[in-house]
This record gives structure tokens, sequence and C-alpha cells, in this order.
């Protein structure tokens, strides 16, 4: 039984992944996300479920369109495959817990945002603000309702700000964007667990931006979206933030 509900719930975020190809695809452009129904943006005919089924049909139609050939883009295979994986690790993690909800939605929001500034460079608002608003609903109503979670909530978002809105005004790499995602990722993560998501964006994306430049792929004056690794950082940071905060105390104590 345990087996079925993970490829379940794999399954489910398969298709779910498809959706956001279309989030990923739509919204950056100011289009609706529910009309028109998918088509191919070369030869513009209607999609049918042979063309949409997550995964398989982009394996079947060896990435090309069934009607005119053209090439699929491969982050549409990569957004359902890696979703898929998501919602069968999280689901195996948490099994079915309040947890588990906040965590798939979260992860949802965590992947437009951070391929959408991979592929245009853009952190929108019309994600953040209302996600804002949801993430302090939820961080006031799970794991119970209180006004202690409240306030880890709002502290979370109000340091997530906080740390990125200086660099924002001293370095002209770091977009408001970013520091309006880090307030989203704190609300997301709370107090402490904040400094996990924002740290850990900040040395990923460090770490990626010096190999980048080291094999000459990049140079110190291009721009590199810091979206994706916030976005990764944030989802270690739901899952095993906690363990990594007492990790970080104790060898600090032991350090003095």
């Amino acid at each position: 039984m345990e087996i079925a509900l993970i490829i379940i719930f794999g399954l489910l975020g398969a298709a779910i992944g498809s959706f956001l190809n279309v989030c990923i695809d739509r919204l950056p452009a100011g289009k609706s996300v529910i009309n028109p129904p998918s088509s191919c943006d070369a030869c513009h005919n209607r999609l049918s479920w042979i063309d949409l089924f997550p995964v398989f049909s982009y394996l079947f139609l060896r990435g090309h369109c069934r009607f005119c050939r053209a090439k699929i883009p491969q982050r549409i295979l990569w957004v359902e495959l890696g979703t898929g994986i998501l919602f069968a690790f999280l689901y195996r993690k948490y099994g079915l817990e309040p947890k588990l909800a906040v965590n798939l939605f979260y992860s949802c929001i965590l992947i437009v945002l951070a391929v959408i500034d991979l592929e245009h460079g853009l952190i929108l608002n019309k994600i953040v603000y209302p996600m804002a608003i949801i993430a302090l609903i939820i961080g006031a109503c799970i794991p119970e309702p209180g006004l202690k979670n409240f306030l880890t909530t709002i502290e979370g978002g109000a340091i997530g700000f906080a740390i990125l809105f200086l660099p924002a005004i001293l370095s002209k790499g770091m977009g408001w964007g970013d520091v309006k995602m880090a307030g989203l990722i704190g609300l997301m993560t709370g107090f402490p667990n904040v400094f996990v998501s924002v740290f850990g964006g900040i040395i990923l994306g460090g770490l990626v931006a010096c190999t980048l430049i080291l094999f000459k792929k990049k140079t110190r004056k291009d721009t590199i979206p810091f979206g994706p690794y916030l976005a990764i950082a944030t989802m270690g940071a739901l899952i095993w933030g906690n363990p990594i905060i007492t990790w970080y105390l104790h060898l600090f104590s032991i350090s003095r």
C-alpha cells in the first residue's frame, strides 16, 4: 500500500508539473494559465492528451511536436519529472499529514519562481504578493493555530527581506525581486529556518557562480539568477531546517 501511494503521489506530481509548465510559459507574458487550451508554439495546433501526458508524451514524441516536428524545450520534461520525484519524496517523508500538503504547495511555488527567474531573470510580483498572504495564513494555522506561530512566520519574513535589503541597495547585481522572494521564503520557513534558506541560497549561488566563472562560462560582469538557489535552499530548509539549525548551534557551542 505504501509503495502504491508513493507511485500515486509521483504521478500526481508529474501531472501538476505539467500545469506548472503552463504557468512558467504564460505568467511572464501576462497570459491566462487557464485559457486558451495548450497548443504548439510553432504551428499553433491544439494539443490533445497524447501530447500532454506528463513525462511519457515527451519521451514518446522524442521531444518534438507531433504535427510540425518543432523541438519541445527539455524544461518541459525536467519540470514534470522533478515535480513527480519531489512529490513522491515528500509523501515518503511526511505521510498523510498537514505538513505534507503545505510542503507540496510550497514546492510548486518555488519551482515556478525558480524556473521563471532562470529563463527570464524575473521574480514576478503577481506570484510573490498573493503567496505572501497565503504563507501568512498557513503560518498562523499549521501545525496549529496560534499567535506564536503567526509571529514566528512574520519574523521569518522580516528577516529574509532584511538580509537582502542592504545588498540590493549597495549592489547592482542584486535585484529587488530577489529581496521580495527572500521575504516570501522567510514567511514560508519562519524563524529561525529563514537563515538556512537565505544563507543557504547565498552559499549555493556563490559556489555555482564561482564555478561558472572558473570554467569561463560566465564573467564577473554577467548577471546570474539568484532565485533558483534561494528556491533550492528553501526546500532544504522546509525539509531539514530544524536539524541543520541544531547541528550549527551544537557546532558553534563546541568551537567555543
